[in-house]
């Protein structure tokens, strides 16, 4: 069915527009109607089939599918005239689809028949009341999470940045720092928790400087490889011209090197995340990683399963962000990375 459906819906913008293809027209207008009826059908599942235990939001979860239903069935055959939210949502079809598809599984083999076990496996309206009756608790979590990965990442990709300019420009600098790099920087940053939680003075300082750790070893060496490796030619230019030694720095190796240290930051938001989680569920009282030990201790899963899903969207968001600066500052190279 996936398949059919990204065949109908996936289309050029500009060629739709144009109205050369009333047929193709016809295919998208199906197609949308198609994926609108999934979600409509997972309202119908969800509020006439009986349940197998006390879900008080079952309703206002049919509700919002209906409404999402609704809107696709009328959004979808109208993508054609939408501009590129329209391209981006008729692309998207075939997911939507598989994404309903999906939620009516998942309602039919929890709620409805209890052919997995409560409390490990909620239905997906027991989720959505974690959101709605447990939503400061979980918010407060997801605020120090990111304050607390903003911080540590910030001071170790700024601290990895100059290191690396510095081990990449200078061989002094490289010959002191390159093995205490290399003998330090493959251990995994959760190997230093125990020292990290009695050298600092709170939890809060020791997984802030965890995951400065996590994030300064990835950018440092990224950062260092693009300065040693910028073309040596650009260098005899900006001599020749009289550059000083600070003019090549930072307007020659620095640019050079950002394609590099744009792969160091993305590396190091990954690991410092995988830190962050594992830090807090052992010494932080709020945060995600908290909240997961929480809900775990409680058997709590619906509640362990949001923030999951909050986990996924935070660390993807970040992602999606650094990207868009990455395509701001290297915009000779946008396009060149996907994510």
């Amino acid at each position: 069915m996936s398949g059919s459906l990204a065949g109908t819906l996936r289309h050029d913008s500009t060629r739709a527009r144009s109205g050369t293809s009333p047929g193709w027209l016809s295919r998208i207008r199906w197609g949308g109607l198609l994926v609108g009826a999934v979600w409509l059908a997972l309202a119908a599942v969800t509020l006439h089939l009986p349940e197998d235990g006390d879900f008080p939001y079952t309703t206002d979860f049919a509700i919002g599918t209906a409404l999402i239903g609704g809107l696709l069935a009328v959004a979808l055959p109208l993508s054609a005239s939408l501009g590129r939210f329209g391209g981006r949502l008729s692309d998207r079809g075939p997911w939507l689809a598989v994404l309903g598809l999906g939620l009516i599984v998942w309602e039919l083999v929890t709620a409805k028949f209890a052919l997995l076990p409560m409390p490990f496996f909620p239905p997906p309206q027991a989720i959505v009341e974690v959101f709605f009756e447990d939503w400061p608790k979980l918010g407060g979590s997801t605020v120090n999470s990111l304050v607390l990965l903003a911080g540590g990442y910030l001071i170790g990709a700024g601290i990895g940045f100059v290191l690396g300019i510095a081990i990449g420009w200078s061989r002094s600098v490289g010959y002191w720092a390159h093995p205490v790099l290399r003998l330090v920087g493959p251990l995994p940053a959760t190997a230093w928790l125990p020292i990290a939680f009695f050298v600092f003075p709170s939890s809060w300082s020791a997984s802030t400087f965890l995951v400065a750790l996590a994030t300064g070893f990835p950018v440092t060496v990224l950062t260092w490889s693009g300065v040693a490796g910028a073309n040596k030619a650009y260098y005899d230019v900006a001599r020749t011209l009289g550059a000083s030694q600070t003019f090549l720095i930072r307007k020659v190796a620095i640019p050079a090197a950002l394609p590099h240290v744009f792969v160091g930051l993305f590396m190091g938001l990954g690991g410092s995340f995988a830190v962050l989680v594992v830090a807090e569920m052992l010494g932080v009282k709020s945060g995600l990683g908290w909240y997961l030990q929480w809900a775990q201790g409680w058997a709590a899963y619906a509640n362990m399963y949001a923030a999951l899903i909050v986990m996924a969207l935070m660390c993807s968001g970040l992602i999606t962000v650094l990207f868009r600066l990455r395509d701001r500052l290297l915009a000779w190279q946008k396009g060149l990375v996907q994510w």
